[in-house]
């Protein structure tokens, strides 16, 4: 049997262990690592749907990790998904009307980013050590909200690492801003940039392409990684909750073995729809995989036209962690739809890089076709929330309803009644002052006028739904970090973390 290996999405030169690609987080050539084949489902689901999650998850993930050993991946798995997760189920799927909630947030940090991080430490250090790389490894990330808390805490104290996390001052919401800046851990950094989630992205992957200071950096022992989904190790993990979720479809005998189904994805960085692109690859039978964006288009108006354009003024929305313009994913899914051919994509992301636009052309536009795409304003994703918590007693984030609005959209253009999953990202007590307008009956209450650490209880109140022990007394936990830098100054910070000049 073929063994996976993973490269470049631009160069076929370098060909690596799943290891190796989880330790080294981007590639040297600024290209982002794929695996060389997809591997294939080779059990039915009615065998699936007898897994838990952590042996479920373990099925999924062998197949893309295959030099570690059972024993080994079985190791990161059962110490990931435990007693961290406030339900057995791990990521319970939701029958709300006609609709299916997959419940990504009941881990550490009230956030789908808990899926896929709460395992990449154990990931990463098992690589290092089947690798035998002799340096401390520092975990830069940038964060548009979810990612930066959820890795802060999954990092923590970790031997043998220390983790930077970068997020846009103001480009966050105060819950996620707390989460972040009253981190505990020796080796954990937090630092506020003058700038938005895409400059601080792009300032991240300049670091990691700098190779004078990468240079300084290894003299001092240090090499770096990432816990954005540009690091395999963080995406693959999310391919086996989707493929789970259908599992869960069968044993509620809301579908039988082959229906297919739809899947909606709220998204801003395109790394957990690619995760669906992934496990429909393996086999999971999905109609549709709808691509929901806030007013922050740009994927929406890729999908529709062929055109990616980045030339647009961010707008700071009230679902901060898709306030993106630059969708680093969307280069796997690029590499694909163009027959694996790494100069014909290295000459579409020049083309972004220095016009900000690149076009795809009718072939590769036909093999999108599964895919479908919808966008909600400010106004609408409230609208979203009130009407499922109105009509089903549900409560859903900022996040999640985007992805409700553009499913309702979907059904008002196509009329298509296939099942239909939608990832719902976040707690909606991450985001209290949006969901507290959506649901308050009381027209005198102006939740702008009120702390936000406050709404918490006034959510909890208006719905009885108590707050998540992750946000529980958020307000009043010690501030640990007070940093801010602009972002030509994000590699200073680094290396004045890492005591480098």
């Amino acid at each position: 049997m073929e063994k996976i290996y993973y490269k470049s999405t631009r160069s076929d030169k370098e060909k690596i262990t799943s290891c190796e690609a989880i330790v080294k987080g981007i590639a040297d050539d600024g290209g982002l690592y794929i695996p060389s084949f997809i591997p294939i489902l080779n059990k039915p689901f009615s065998k699936l749907v007898k897994m838990d999650y952590r042996q479920l998850a373990f099925f999924v993930m062998h197949k893309f990790l295959p030099d570690f050993s059972e024993e080994e991946l079985k190791f990161c798995i059962e110490r990931a998904y435990d007693k961290k997760f406030d339900t057995q189920d791990i990521a319970p799927l939701v029958k709300i009307g006609d609709m299916f909630f997959l419940e990504l947030y009941h881990g550490a940090t009230a956030s789908f980013k808990d899926m896929a991080l709460s395992i990449l430490p154990y990931l990463l250090t098992t690589s290092v050590r089947k690798t035998g790389v002799d340096k401390e490894i520092v975990i830069l990330t940038a964060t548009s909200g979810d990612t930066g808390k959820a890795a802060l805490e999954s990092f923590s104290d970790v031997e043998g690492t220390k983790i930077i996390v970068f997020y846009p001052d103001r480009g966050v919401s105060l819950v996620q801003e707390r989460q972040m800046i009253t981190q505990e851990g020796s080796n954990t950094f937090v630092c506020a940039i003058e700038g938005n989630f895409d400059d601080a992205q792009t300032q991240v992957k300049n670091i990691f392409a700098d190779k004078v200071f990468g240079k300084m950096c290894a003299e001092k022992k240090y090499m770096f990684s990432s816990a954005n989904s540009i690091n395999v190790g963080r995406l693959i993990p999310q391919v086996a909750y989707y493929i789970n979720s259908y599992a869960r479809l069968l044993g509620m005998n809301e579908i039988e073995q082959g229906d297919r189904i739809n899947i909606v994805v709220p998204t801003g960085n395109f790394g957990n729809i690619l995760a669906a692109y992934y496990a429909r690859a393996m086999g999971l039978p999905v109609n549709k995989l709808i691509c929901a964006a806030n007013e922050n288009n740009v994927l929406y108006d890729f999908f529709n036209t062929g055109v990616y354009n980045r030339l647009r003024q961010l707008k700071l929305t009230i679902s901060p962690s898709m306030d993106i313009l630059i969708s680093s994913n969307l280069e796997r899914l690029i590499y694909d739809i163009c027959g694996m051919d790494s100069a014909r994509l290295k000459r579409l992301f020049a083309d972004l890089s220095s016009t900000g636009i690149f076009s795809i052309d009718d072939k590769m536009m036909e093999k999108i076709k599964d895919f479908w795409s919808g966008f909600a304003t400010d106004a609408q994703t409230i609208e979203a929330i009130r009407e499922v918590y109105k009509k089903y007693n549900y409560l859903i984030d900022t996040h999640t309803a985007v992805g409700y609005y553009v499913y309702k959209q979907y059904l008002n253009e196509t009329g298509d009644n296939t099942k239909t999953i939608i990832a719902s990202t976040a707690s909606p007590f991450k985001f209290p002052a949006s969901v507290v307008k959506a649901v308050s009956d009381d027209s005198s209450f102006n939740p702008e006028n009120v702390n936000e650490f406050e709404l918490l209880e006034k959510l909890s109140e208006i719905t009885e739904v108590p707050v998540p022990e992750p946000l529980r007394d958020i307000g009043t936990k010690k501030i640990l970090h007070r940093n801010f830098c602009r972002q030509d100054e994000m590699k200073d910070f680094v290396a004045k973390v890492l005591d480098i000049y």
